[in-house]
């Protein structure tokens, strides 16, 4: 049996006229390539269209989202200082814990269209709407272009993706680069003894570092999988191979290395303090607390890890429990199955075969992502496993392609089959974890997937089907395979997330708590509290729409938001928050910086977060708060907030909380106790 790629999709450089590249440009864009089917463009158009409607429909709803990194946009839309260094505050106190190119993005949107949910939240469905527009062009290349179109659709509707897409963690932007650089990876094998072949693949190594100056190391799980690949099925010499795959790594360290290299020789009195470190050193926050740690469990100043369950049960099953399964998994005993056929059925392939090397690109990305997800230790959220969809998708799409040229063989049809009955199973199994979920979905989808993997089979059971009618039962498992994850990502889209950890989907049954959505699949580690009030956030670029109260399992009022959730001011407090806020550099210090975040994005002033996430960072030390405090240059403190070591950071946010409790006068603003850090000391 003879399985190659879609060589004619890749065809060599021509020598066109002058005027031919504009012409074949605005051709392709119009009607795409010239050996697509007339049907190919407008199915493109209508998928990247539905997905823009998925991401962008009622964005706003979400309020700020997470207001932890929305609070350090609206800091760098204030400050230059705070946007390179991606600061909590535009005072530059202390940054996020994670690099801040995602920062970079919503920041300049801000910039541009003024402060709200809409310019902060449109950026990442942008970069979905390009994530799913790139994964269709690197699986088109290749192979057809329904297969292109099949994995768009599969990572367009994975509700994970939906939910990062519409939310501003770093994951969406993360994404996007790394499929960026699968596609530079593709560029290269296609032409990889020429200097352009060169050229994709140090493009792939860029990519690859701007996603770590995204989200740090998770950006590398797949630089094993690039460049193993690359050096096995390139279709060049040995030496050029490692040659180039050097440069690109070369490419990589330069793209990621210039900003640790800046912020690591900068003097600490010049920038602000790394946060998420212990050290004021982010090489510390880089292999240690979002590193090795997360690996290990040995994280110094969060809020657990270690082997010890509070993120879940480590394991093979992990991303099938009732805690993520409903995320990414649906299509994941598919693509392992499709992965496998795939790679059978080119066993005996050259070299260089492309359709093996795509399996591999994806297929690595997968296992290696999946089972470092798996086992990890440390901290670890359901929404993490965004970073499996392109890989799923791109697998899917790949393997129906291959098995769809061999469906006459025994081995097509059966392989077919299988694909499609276990895909309806367990997403019978997924949706019926979620029960009162459109109960009669989960019965229709197992009943429509085994009906197309009968028909799929008939081939090997001697019975012969005509084009159409396997067409069809192709159609009928694909619809039987999309269902549940699109009924779950619509009714993600339909919902407001808020908070440090959100989940997508409905609610479902064995998770351990709620999210910070109302789909609540999981994520809050046992015995944590979200003790905090949502509402409507009232900002100068006018009313941004939070959850109702209540809806993260806090009480209303006007008190503290906990480590997960901002707090949302009252009008009162509000106002007196921003009195004479010009006198000052902070208008107020609180400790954590969710605490911080919803007073600063209501009054869009510096509000000072003291320890940073999780309040156990040394920043400020007491004798620096102290000194801030003789300066005049703090307003208030705002008390009854996060304080204490967390998994043995630093205690200085108990300390100052105690100093400031003991020297101190304490009034009450609609029940959130405050202190005037300009009047008189109780010990004057």
């Amino acid at each position: 049996m003879t399985l190659t790629a879609d060589r004619a999709a890749t065809p060599g450089p021509a020598a066109p006229g002058p005027a031919a590249p504009a012409e074949s440009l605005a051709r392709r864009l119009v009607r795409g390539r010239p050996d697509d089917p007339a049907w190919a463009r407008p199915a493109l158009i209508a998928l990247l269209a539905a997905t823009a409607v998925l991401y962008l429909w009622g964005l706003s709803e979400s309020g700020w989202a997470n207001a932890f990194y929305s609070a350090a946009v609206q800091a760098g839309s204030e400050s230059w200082k705070a946007f390179f260094y991606g600061s909590s505050d535009a005072a530059s106190s202390i940054t996020v814990d994670k690099t801040p190119a995602s920062l970079w993005v919503m920041a300049l949107s801000v910039k541009v269209f003024g402060l709200s949910s809409w310019s902060i939240l449109a950026p990442q469905a942008l970069e979905g709407v390009a994530a799913v527009a790139l994964l269709h062009a690197i699986v088109r290349r290749w192979f057809t272009p329904a297969a292109g179109l099949v994995a768009g659709a599969t990572l367009a509707l994975t509700p994970v993706a939906t939910l990062m897409f519409r939310f501003n963690n770093p994951d969406a932007l993360l994404v996007l680069f790394l499929v960026a650089a699968v596609y530079a990876t593709v560029r290269a094998l296609e032409v990889a003894a020429t200097r352009a072949g060169t050229r994709w693949l140090v493009l792939a190594g860029a990519l690859v570092g701007l996603g770590f100056l995204t989200k740090m190391l998770q950006a590398l799980l797949v630089v094993p999988v690039l460049a193993l690949v690359y050096v096995v099925t390139a279709p060049t010499t040995l030496r050029r191979r490692i040659v180039q795959t050097l440069l690109a790594g070369a490419a990589l360290v330069g793209a990621a290395g210039w900003w640790i290299a800046i912020v690591e020789l900068v003097p600490a009195s010049m920038r602000p303090y790394i946060g998420g470190s212990q050290t004021n050193s982010i090489l510390e926050l880089t292999l240690g607390y979002n590193g090795l740690g997360r690996l290990t469990g040995d994280e110094t100043g969060s809020v657990g890890g270690g082997n010890n369950g509070m993120w879940g049960t480590t394991g093979i099953t992990r991303l099938f429990d009732a805690e993520n399964g409903g995320q990414a998994s649906w299509l994941i005993p598919a693509a392992l199955l499709l992965l496998a056929a795939g790679l059978w059925l080119t066993r005996r392939m050259p070299r260089t075969d492309r359709t093996r090397a795509a399996f591999l690109l994806w297929g690595g990305w997968l296992l290696v992502t999946g089972l470092i997800f798996s086992y990890m230790n440390g901290i670890f959220h359901a929404y993490y496993t965004v970073a499996l969809a392109p890989a799923v998708g791109a697998l899917v799409g790949m393997g129906a392609a291959v098995l769809w040229k061999v469906r006459r063989t025994a081995f097509g049809a059966l392989a077919s089959a299988g694909t499609v009955a276990a895909s309806s199973v367990w997403s019978y199994v997924l949706l019926s974890r979620s029960s009162d979920f459109v109960p009669w979905l989960r019965v229709a989808v197992v009943a429509a997937g085994l009906v197309a993997a009968v028909l799929l089979a008939a081939g090997a059971l001697g019975v012969r089907l005509g084009e159409k009618a396997l067409l069809g039962a192709a159609g009928l498992g694909l619809v039987a395979a999309l269902a549940g994850p699109a009924a779950y990502s619509v009714q993600t889209a339909s919902q407001a997330h808020t908070g440090s950890i959100v989940t997508a989907g409905p609610t479902v049954a064995g998770a351990r708590g709620m999210g910070g959505g109302p789909g609540g699949g999981g994520g809050m580690p046992p015995g944590m509290q979200q003790n905090g009030t949502t509402g409507t956030q009232n900002g100068r670029a006018g009313t941004v729409p939070q959850r109702p109260a209540g809806a993260d399992g806090g009480g209303a009022g006007g008190g503290m938001g906990g480590l997960l959730n901002a707090t949302t001011p009252s009008a009162e407090l509000q106002a007196l928050l921003e009195a004479d806020a010009g006198s000052y550099t902070w208008v107020a210090a609180a400790v954590g910086s969710q605490n911080a975040s919803g007073y600063q994005l209501a009054t869009q002033e510096p509000v000072m977060a003291i320890g940073g996430f999780n309040g156990s960072d040394p920043s400020p030390t007491l004798a620096e708060f102290q000194e801030y405090v003789a300066a005049g240059r703090i307003h208030y403190f705002i008390g009854g907030s996060l304080g204490g070591r967390q998994n043995g950071g630093s205690s200085a946010s108990s300390e100052i909380a105690t100093w400031v409790s003991e020297n101190f006068t304490a009034q009450t603003v609609d029940g959130v106790t405050l202190y005037d850090l300009t009047g008189a000391t109780t010990t004057s």
